[in-house]
């Protein structure tokens, strides 16, 4: 398929022994760019009371929505409530849903259950060969669609419908970023979600007064200061979000030294990563080495259990009520109970999550320093003659030239109009929509527009790749 013809996009609980049906997670490669999943009629359809919706008809199902209400979506039609996730628990996922450790232990990959959990069906029961989770047919769930229970709808995520029928996540970002991210998930994928507020007929100035009050968004950046409303992410993936280190901390002490209660609040993980900043310094670690990266954990995961149960963590809730242990792993060694499993190393037939963690990171390409960065919105040519220009975020209206030994990084950017690079360094292109035709030749040292970590982009025009490693 010639590339001018295409609009493409690049892009846990304990569980009984089952055997597993071989399949594959890959990503067609063209030209530099992964086809986009596009069989979607095994997509499940929403349970009663429910609320079917289609990318075309999303707005006025939506409105229609009740809060107990399932809406089936796609990712891409999915506004954050938060600006940070953190990478570290989305590389787990990634690794450990792109390796076949899983198979080999005789299971079904996790990727597999994660879906079928969230999607209100317990676990995953079969998987054809050649699976992918953008296609539900591919694969059955333990529980059969209309057959939910209160305890499967429970661990389902949820949403609000907003302003205008637009969907707002309030819980459930890292697990759809990585369906997402993994080579056969995408933008185009399909989940339920559970409503848990019909906020549409509100304002706007209204809906993220009422949102406040409920505590349905948090507006605090990855370095803990205050955001408005305006600089929330639009969409989901990796290239929309900033790395908050302490959410992925917090992650990690999951069941060592705290346990989320049934009554969970909303963003609790940020609570506490809000607490552990004053008191746990990640920059006397080193977290690319999986023993100081340990050791931050077990440091943080103790302090929590240590603090005493009334005391105020963040938000006026106590360490008691955001899951605190009174026993740190509960009571058990360092070498067993959960962090001893956390402690594995990749080369054990079942690694630790930090393991899966730092091995998918490290496969994930360093993005050069940004010399010059562009925000916002921005009219007219945009000429890149030296140094690393970045694109974070950024509506820029067109041409975009980059020069040789020139470098580009565009990460969640919507460009209109033609991006052309000859010679240039490295040119990185992310989670980004592009109206106009792409042109890249001869890259110095790197070219990349897909693989690990790269958020599928959306390319609307002619594709031209020559000569680029």
């Amino acid at each position: 398929m010639p590339a001018s013809a295409r609009t493409q996009h690049l892009r846990h609980r304990p569980r009984r022994a089952r055997r597993p049906v071989a399949g594959l997670a890959v990503g067609a490669l063209a030209l530099g760019c992964v086809l986009a999943n596009s069989g979607t009629a095994g997509a499940a359809t929403p349970a009663t009371p429910a609320v079917a919706t289609t990318a075309t008809a999303q707005a006025p199902a939506a409105s229609r929505a009740k809060a107990g209400d399932l809406l089936d979506v796609t990712l891409d039609q999915l506004r954050p409530t938060q600006p940070a996730i953190g990478f570290d628990q989305i590389y787990y996922k990634l690794g450990r849903y792109t390796s076949t450790k899983d198979e080999a232990n005789g299971d079904l990959n996790k990727r597999f259950d994660d879906w079928c959990e969230t999607n209100g069906q317990e676990k995953a029961a079969t998987v054809k060969p050649g699976a992918k989770l953008s296609d539900a047919s591919s694969f059955t769930c333990a529980v059969p669609v209309g057959k939910e229970t209160d305890e499967t709808r429970a661990a389902m995520k949820t949403v609000v419908v907003g302003p205008g029928g637009v969907l707002y996540l309030t819980d459930g970002h890292h697990t759809l970023t990585s369906f997402l991210e993994t080579p056969d998930g995408g933008p185009k994928t399909h989940i339920r979600l559970r409503v848990v507020d019909n906020l549409s007929g509100l304002s706007s100035a209204a809906f993220w007064q009422t949102m406040r009050e409920k505590k349905r968004v948090w507006l605090r950046d990855e370095n803990n200061r205050p955001i408005t409303t305006d600089q929330l992410p639009q969409r989901l993936g990796l290239a929309h979000f900033h790395d908050d280190r302490y959410r992925s901390l917090v992650y990690f002490t999951r069941d060592i030294g705290y346990q989320a209660p049934s009554d969970a609040a909303e963003f609790l993980e940020f609570q506490w990563g809000t607490w552990l900043r004053e008191r746990v310094d990640l920059g006397a670690y080193d977290l690319t080495a999986p023993a100081s990266y340990l050791s931050a954990i077990r440091t943080a995961s103790e302090t929590m259990s240590a603090t005493p149960g009334d005391t105020v963590v963040a938000d006026g809730r106590t360490a008691d009520e955001l899951g605190r242990m009174k026993e740190w792993n509960n009571g058990k060694k360092a070498t067993g109970g959960e962090f001893g499993k956390l402690s594995a190393p990749i080369s054990d037939a079942k690694p630790g999550k930090l393991a899966y963690a730092l091995d998918f990171r490290a496969r994930v390409p360093a993005a050069p320093a940004c010399t010059k960065t562009v925000t916002g919105r921005h009219t007219g040519p945009l000429v890149v003659s030296s140094g690393v220009t970045c694109l974070n975020g950024t509506k820029l209206t067109g041409p975009v030239v980059v020069g040789a030994g020139a470098s580009l990084v565009a990460k969640g950017a919507e460009i209109t109009g033609p991006v052309q690079a000859v010679g240039a360094r490295t040119v990185q292109i992310c989670g980004t929509a592009l109206t106009g035709p792409l042109s890249v030749v001869g890259t110095k040292e790197r070219l990349t527009l897909s693989g690990p970590g790269c958020t599928p982009n959306t390319l609307k025009g002619p594709v031209q790749l020559v000569g680029n490693p």
